[in-house]
């Protein structure tokens, strides 16, 4: 389903919303407690990519040039980073691990952890030092800051940090290599931050790398939501579909260069609807059948969603693609029917309860993950005490809990009855015991069970082969499996952040 204008895409969305606050959101001032777990700890380059195609005989090739991604956030910016790194392939760009030797570095950032401006500013001082003592030596370094953080700040950043070269939203890396050649010229910063008219993935390249056995791949960008504490509908824009068609396509691709595991992701995933072949309309269940035919695909999974957009034949799905793994992230950030009002969800507790309900009984064996915020504005002890009822009640196998901090320009920043920092520190250490006993007592009721590992790599010990278990969980045994096979294995033990286990036919043999 094509995007419309995103100039100002979220002032065209049907039915109002609670609050409209300036499309760009100003610099974050306020410094928020560090909660004790983040949705994705990740600071790392992305790699390895080809250097683009080969010189012609007789040609001397050019000194390929260095390229360093450091990336933080949500998979997406992962799947982000991946494609950032194809689109420079061509023009010569090589990756690197080390800025001493980049020639380009582009942060890729996240603007929903507390602190995250500031944490671009801190990593752009030390790029300043090492640009300076690059040009002291002849070389050129190029530096971009791109992601969330980059759409909401803007001309902040060169104003901050004017060694900066290209400033690049989400919705604009396609024009990568129109912007590196006129930073290369212009004397001062290159800024793409609108929401172009055009479809970036219409422009993008045909993946140039194999993933490895786990892709992912985007299927629907932004978010229509407006939920009262998020950002994610003014740094990526309005809810966005791409066609079945080219989703499939790059599918194909993933699953040629040897992706077993394919992960959709998007901000509200499920509520994908996207241009059939045949020129209707499909959602995510349809497209997950279509997806689960394509051979070599053993997996496939989807994140995030949001319960609003759970569909009957969604749930339906769960029970009847064996391919669709019994795992679900189903955010539902309280359990207050007055706190989710505050916060525009959009649905009370009930339904949510319902939901698990019903996906449990499509997919007994089902993993149910979520996320939380305590302390959202207003949020009283009668509140909190709501949210560990539905804990208790539904029984989760993960979660992610965060203190509420406020993000300048969201509708929740202005709302009365803030809550003191000590008492959130108290609810969500309340709130993180019960989670924490949850997620022992799910991985210690999988011990002895006999099942299908992805095979990612190898253990930390020598000899050990590592995966993940159909429901998530890192797995790791001794013996010899080549990356990518889908291994049978008896899950031996729950240790604080894995699963042991042994390989099935071990375990025959020595029966």
């Amino acid at each position: 389903m094509r995007r419309p204008s995103r100039g100002r895409a979220f002032l065209d969305l049907e039915g109002p919303a609670p609050h409209i606050p300036p499309a760009r959101v100003p610099p974050q001032k306020a410094a928020g407690p560090r909660n004790e777990r983040v949705f994705l700890r990740m600071s790392s380059s992305t790699g390895p990519y080809p250097a683009g195609p080969a010189p012609a005989e007789g040609v001397a090739p050019k000194p390929a040039r260095k390229l360093l991604i450091r990336t933080w956030g949500c998979q997406m910016n992962v799947y982000d980073s991946g494609r950032m790194a194809d689109i420079l392939a061509p023009l010569g760009y090589a990756p690197t691990e080390s800025a001493e030797e980049a020639d380009m570095v582009i942060l890729n950032t996240c603007h929903i952890r507390e602190k995250a401006s500031e944490k671009v500013f801190s990593d752009l001082g030390r790029l300043r030092e090492t640009k300076k003592a690059r040009a002291a030596e002849g070389r050129q370094t190029v530096i971009a800051v791109a992601g969330c953080v980059a759409q909401a700040e803007g001309a902040e950043i060169t104003a901050r940090a004017p060694w900066v070269d290209i400033v690049l939203g989400p919705q604009t890396y396609h024009r990568l290599p129109e912007m590196v050649a006129r930073a290369s010229r212009a004397a001062g910063a290159v800024i793409e931050t609108d929401f172009p008219a055009e479809d970036k993935f219409d422009h993008l390249p045909e993946a140039r790398a194999p993933q490895g056995p786990v892709a992912f791949l985007t299927i629907q960008e932004g978010c229509d939501k407006f939920c009262s504490f998020c950002v994610v509908p003014y740094t990526r824009g309005a809810e966005f579909s791409r066609p079945a068609a080219a989703i499939l396509a790059e599918a194909r691709q993933l699953a040629a260069n040897g992706a077993r595991e394919i992960a959709l992701l998007g901000q509200n995933v499920n509520a994908w609807a996207g241009a059939s072949p045949d020129g209707h309309t499909w959602r995510l269940a349809r497209l997950l059948r279509e997806l689960a035919e394509i051979p070599g695909v053993a997996r496939l999974r989807y994140t995030t969603s949001h319960p609003r957009d759970m569909d009957d034949d969604l749930i339906s799905a769960h029970g009847e693609i064996p391919s669709l793994m019994p795992y679900l992230h189903l955010p539902v950030q309280s359990g207050s029917d007055k706190v989710l009002a505050a916060m525009n969800r959009g649905h009370k507790a009930e339904l949510y309860i319902r939901l698990a309900d019903r996906l449990r009984e499509a997919r007994p064996d089902l993993a149910l993950t979520s996320d939380f915020i305590v302390g959202h504005p207003g949020e009283t002890s009668a509140d909190f005490e709501a949210t560990m009822r539905l804990v208790e009640r539904i029984g989760f196998a993960g979660a992610y809990s965060f203190k509420y901090s406020a993000r300048p320009g969201t509708p929740a920043a202005s709302q009365p009855g803030p809550v003191a920092e000590a008492e959130k520190d108290v609810r969500l250490q309340a709130l993180q015991a019960v989670l924490r006993r949850q997620q022992d007592d799910f991985n210690r009721a999988c011990v002895g069970r006999v099942v299908d590992v992805l095979v990612t790599g190898t253990g930390r010990h020598p000899g050990q082969v590592a995966g993940r278990s159909p429901w998530l969980q890192p797995v790791h045994a001794t013996g010899a499996a080549p990356v990518g096979a889908v291994v049978s294995m008896q899950l031996r033990a729950a240790l604080p952040n894995s699963l042991s286990a042994t390989m099935a036919h071990e375990e025959s043999a020595a029966a």
